[in-house]
């Protein structure tokens, strides 16, 4: 084995002038999956229809289930004569002719954003017709965290209505867009256990989950209910989990002073899963912790013993977007693993890594790949995994090689047993098959 990896401070290489291989998905890509959270709604992407249709195959061959979307298919000439309005309203008669839905996420792209279309103008114009979120999410900026965040910023901010009261176990989940449709639905349920009235938003748990549905619509097959969003304001308690969402609970105690806001970076390890418990039976009053969940921890110290002869001698590079790598890295660390993280963007959450972490792309991966034991990384990154013949676990987005990507638990203490278990059994099996 090589020395571990050094901790220093977040960097990003500042005489590159570009990214070669990028790790970032652009932020109508975090928009659209935001949208999908949302039952009976339809992304609206305003830009060109290649722009729709390379998201569309991107989360079809990801979730291996079909995806609902729609364009305004702005071309050369539609781009330079109207002002946007009038493609939008095209856009929204067609849907609605043949479909009714509860609400149309309406996200621009970097054409139309550089352009200057006026679309919430064009918003205003329609909302007799047909009901409108709006976002901002041009693509040369941010990624796939940022275009989450900001449309369930502009979901809480256009579709919430105020209140002054609240209901002590009504409580509204705010997920970051890497968490998949069970760890949602697991973490739902953890809150319900409790005695909490658990409402997502967005909430892919019913929407890209998997299920075998009874046919394929054009619009997000589950998911929160319109009118459920509108009726939030009076949640006594928001959970925001991952840094790029937190500002979402923030700018949720504007429709609401009296609601308690509490924010967690991650819920995967030991350390995070015991402060989520602590928390929420602290905001409860409960003074027992269910035996279940203290089964789950005995579990979960038993992983992290038997992990720790193999992962406390392994070297890790993560390859993933912020709020994800910051996860991964927590949970390996607390079992003694050297880890190495490159993150997609900027982020907040950076500061907080307790490892190196870097800013970067695939290009600067594969120059500390050889110092290490495991790659995990989107599916773009099996191939430097294969080069080097390195150990690879696929995170993130896009996964085109494996089935069930959106039943995969790495959340609290069950999923970090689950997660700890995966990585030590492959790192386990790949040097066995040097």
């Amino acid at each position: 084995m090589s020395t571990a990896f050094s901790l220093k401070e977040a960097k990003t290489n500042t005489l590159k002038p570009l990214h070669v291989n990028p790790l970032k998905l652009s932020q109508p890509m975090g928009a659209t999956l935001a949208f999908l959270g949302i039952k009976n709604c339809m992304p609206l992407m305003h830009g060109a229809q290649g722009c729709a249709s390379f998201t569309k195959v991107l989360f079809t061959r990801h979730f291996n289930d079909p995806i609902a979307i729609q364009t305004t298919a702005v071309n050369d000439i539609s781009a330079v004569i109207d002002g946007g309005e009038r493609g939008i309203s095209e856009a929204i008669e067609n849907i609605t002719k043949k479909t009714t839905p509860d609400l149309v996420g309406l996200f621009t792209t970097g054409m139309t954003e550089t352009k200057g279309d006026d679309i919430k103008g064009a918003t205003l114009l329609l909302k007799e017709k047909q009901k409108i979120v709006y976002v901002h999410t041009p693509d040369f900026e941010g990624g796939l965290e940022s275009g989450w965040s900001l449309s369930v910023q502009n979901i809480i901010t256009q579709l919430v209505a105020p209140a002054s009261k609240v209901k002590q176990e009504k409580a509204l989940l705010v997920p970051n867009v890497n968490m998949s449709p069970i760890e949602v639905e697991k973490l739902k349920e953890a809150m319900e256990e409790l005695g909490f009235d658990v409402f997502a938003l967005p909430d892919l748990s019913d929407s890209l989950d998997g299920h075998l549905g009874v046919k394929q619509g054009s619009l997000s097959g589950g998911g929160i209910l319109v009118h459920d969003i509108e009726a939030l304001g009076d949640c006594g308690l928001v959970v925001t989990i991952g840094r790029s969402v937190r500002k979402c609970g923030e700018l949720f105690l504007e429709k609401n002073a009296q609601t308690k806001h509490v924010h967690f970076d991650t819920l995967t390890g030991l350390e995070a899963s015991d402060r989520f418990y602590a928390e929420m039976l602290a905001y409860l009053g409960i003074q027992s912790v269910p035996n279940r969940v203290k089964r789950w921890r005995a579990r979960l110290q038993d992983v992290l013993l038997d992990t720790h002869f193999v992962l406390g001698k392994s070297k890790v590079i993560i390859a993933d977007e912020p709020d994800s790598a910051y996860a991964i890295a927590k949970a390996l660390l607390e079992v003694g693993t050297s880890v190495k993280a490159f993150i997609a963007q900027r982020s907040e959450i950076q500061e907080e890594f307790t490892c190196e972490v870097c800013i970067g792309d695939f290009e600067e991966v594969e120059t500390s790949l050889p110092l290490s034991d495991m790659l995990i990384s989107n599916f773009h990154g099996e191939r430097l995994a294969h080069r080097y013949h390195k150990a690879l676990l696929i995170r993130g987005f896009p996964n085109y090689e494996q089935v069930g990507v959106g039943l995969r638990n790495t959340i609290l203490y069950e999923g970090s047993c689950t997660f700890l278990c995966e990585v030590n059994n492959l790192l386990v099996h790949h040097q066995a098959s040097q």
